[in-house]
């Protein structure tokens, strides 16, 4: 097992060159931590800088600093808490989600010509199998990515909640 698991690392770790090397930071593209900031935001709504940096594992001070430059940017702006709280809320903007969407197209794209010869079967395999893993460090760590509104054939449609979480429908 220990050669298997040095394999997973090594393809781990370049698949994180890959993504250095043309994901994040192009001109016009978002920055990978205002990418991964706003997806979060897009799934559960306007959140507080206390709420992102528990959804991260950050501490406040580094969640503030990145969300300070997402502000100046003008793709997420602050709110008062719609429930009333007294933290403000962090939300995207229009231009914000406009930017979002452009880069996951960009992304899903890229993915896509590197993928087209994976058939249907191999595709779905390795989703499942990223998702898994994915889950398997959430579970570790005790943060948790939302997944809701997935599709398709990897057999993870709905609400993917970990193993011992409930989703907010089970707790309706």
């Amino acid at each position: 097992m220990e050669r298997e698991i040095t394999e997973i690392e090594r393809e781990l770790r370049l698949i994180g060159r890959h993504v250095a090397m043309g994901a994040f930071g192009t001109r016009g593209r978002l920055d990978r931590s205002a990418y991964l900031l706003l997806s979060r935001i897009e799934i559960e709504g306007p959140m507080s800088i206390g709420q992102l940096a528990e959804a991260f594992g950050l501490d406040t001070s580094t969640v503030n600093r990145q969300t300070a430059s997402l502000l100046r940017s003008g793709v997420a702006e602050r709110i008062p808490d719609p429930d009333g709280g007294v933290a403000r809320k962090v939300r995207i903007t229009p231009e914000g989600l406009r930017r979002l969407h452009a880069d996951r197209a960009w992304a899903t794209d890229g993915l896509g010509v590197v993928l087209a010869g994976w058939t249907r079967e191999d595709l779905d395999g390795f989703a499942r199998v990223l998702a898994r893993f994915n889950m398997a460090v959430e579970e570790h760590e005790g943060r948790y990515w939302p997944r809701t509104g997935l599709s398709g054939t990897s057999g993870l449609s709905g609400t993917v909640v970990p193993h011992g979480r409930r989703s907010e429908e089970d707790l309706g």
